[in-house]
């Protein structure tokens, strides 16, 4: 390991803990039903084994920034996973589904301190001109995970038990941490900064309420839902509250003068857009191909395989360009991409063979790769150094919700549109909900058109970030 250059180590380091982290939630989705079984509970209930997930890593987030310059991002880092474990073998251990959601908010909190911490773990150790490529590896994590996961806990549940979902997260958590102790370098504590008690209230309850609300949205009558409906309202104006409360602090848990930066702003727009297209395809997908095609969750697995796997490829491919050429050709690309594959997916028909789908998949992993990082990296660039932990947290606490908002659209949409095709049309339920998953990805490829002149945009504010460097 001593060959490796030290701030590729920092790489390597970050990588073990955040996939371990995406991993495993993505790892549980599957799992929702047998474990129904085994604590002989509902959906309902069993499904808060998901949202407190959701909920706590979305409400720990915000004060990320603060925590990692006030004791230091590499503390920070280590106390996040070292929860996360923690949280992994007493969730391995629980006696009832009560004690089994308690460990999973753990693991939240531990992956919250994490997530938006790793970046700005390794922009300190890269600089602008290599950052491209640095993030393209590291967001293997993001991007690989959530689609290997699935099938990967179908596996486990089918060859062994429930346990080991949150036993496999040990050895790697517990690397990850050894890793974190030799490799990772303490950063400069910040010591003259206060916090932002008001600011940290209202955001939670706002992205708390909003997350714990779309997390309760599975069918189009669940909008109806009185709770849910005051939830929303909750946090809306709590969001509202803590934008009108940071813009009047002097030292804010959330400096959203960031979004003044363009490029950020851009940034932030295209990796929202992303996100829905991702987490709305993998709930689709698999509804193509189970419940229209009739094939198994196996195939349903191998299908997200490629894509995975160019995605992961791409992503180095990404942020080679971007270093080089700056993220105007490589994320409008990756747009373009990703749109173009998106609309196809709406153009199948029952006799359309498997390896179309395949193929198309396959596309917009290469378009995933191609511009999701590298529009990030590019927006994260272009604000102030002494930003960038803030500007990671602000980055994934609206993709959390993007990517909750995807699949609860998409799910309602399905659901809305499959009942009015099949009472309307008169068609059998595999060619209502084939019309459903259809319409379903053009209005995605749509919403992703409208982000591909964001990539030129993107150009546009690097250039000129260049000129005035030089």
């Amino acid at each position: 390991m001593s060959k490796i250059p030290q701030k590729w180590l920092v790489i390597i380091t970050v990588l073990l803990g955040t996939f371990t982290v995406i991993l495993n939630n993505s790892m549980l989705n599957p799992a929702v039903p047998h474990l129904m079984n085994v604590f002989g509970t509902d959906a309902v209930a069993t499904g808060w084994i998901i949202t407190i997930f959701m909920v706590t890593m979305g409400i720990t987030m915000p004060i990320t920034g603060y925590l990692g310059d006030r004791i230091g991002k590499k503390q920070l880092y280590m106390l996040g996973l070292l929860l996360f474990v923690i949280g992994s073998l007493l969730g391995s251990i629980s006696w009832s589904l009560p004690s089994l959601i308690v460990f999973r908010g753990l693991q939240g909190i531990g992956g919250g301190m994490m997530m938006p911490i790793a970046m700005a773990l390794i922009f300190e150790v890269f600089p602008r001109k290599e950052r491209g490529l640095a993030t393209g590896v590291y967001g293997i994590a993001a991007m690989m995970a959530p689609t290997i996961g699935p099938t990967l806990g179908g596996v486990i549940i089918e060859m062994g038990s429930w346990q080991w979902l949150f036993l496999c997260n040990i050895p790697t958590g517990i690397l990850g941490l050894v890793f974190s102790a030799i490799y990772l370098k303490r950063t400069v504590k910040v010591t003259n900064i206060s916090f932002d008690l008001s600011g940290f209230v209202t955001v939670t309850l706002g992205v708390g309420a909003i997350l714990f609300a779309l997390a309760r949205v599975s069918e189009f009558t669940h909008l109806r839902d009185p709770l849910n409906i005051l939830l929303f309202i909750l946090g809306a104006f709590a969001m509202w509250l803590f934008i009108r409360i940071e813009n009047n602090k002097e030292q804010p848990l959330l400096d959203l003068s960031i979004f003044k930066v363009p490029a950020y702003t851009y940034s932030v727009l295209v990796g929202s857009v992303s996100s829905i297209s991702l987490f709305g395809g993998i709930f689709l997908l698999p509804l193509l191909i189970q419940n229209v095609y009739g094939y198994g969750a196996i195939m349903t697995g191998l299908t997200f395989l490629p894509s995975a796997l160019l995605t992961g490829i791409f992503m180095t491919v990404g942020g080679r360009a971007l270093d080089k050429k700056g993220p105007s050709l490589v994320v409008t690309l990756g747009l373009s991409l990703i749109a173009l594959a998106t609309v196809f997916l709406g153009f199948l028909s029952m006799e359309s063979g498997l390896w179309i789908i395949f193929l198309l998949n396959a596309i917009r992993g290469i378009g995933m790769g191609l511009s999701t990082m590298p529009s990030t990296t590019a927006g994260m660039n272009a604000i102030p150094e002494q930003f960038v932990s803030r500007g990671s947290a602000m980055n994934n606490v609206l993709r959390q919700m993007s990517s909750s908002l995807g699949i609860v659209f998409f799910s309602i949409y399905f659901e809305v549109r499959r009942s009015q095709i099949e009472a309307v049309n008169g068609l059998t339920i595999q060619e209502a909900s084939l019309q459903a998953i259809n319409e379903g990805f053009i209005v995605m490829a749509v919403l992703t058109i409208i982000t591909i002149p964001l990539g030129l945009l993107l150009g546009k504010e690097y250039k000129k970030q260049q000129q005035k460097e030089n």
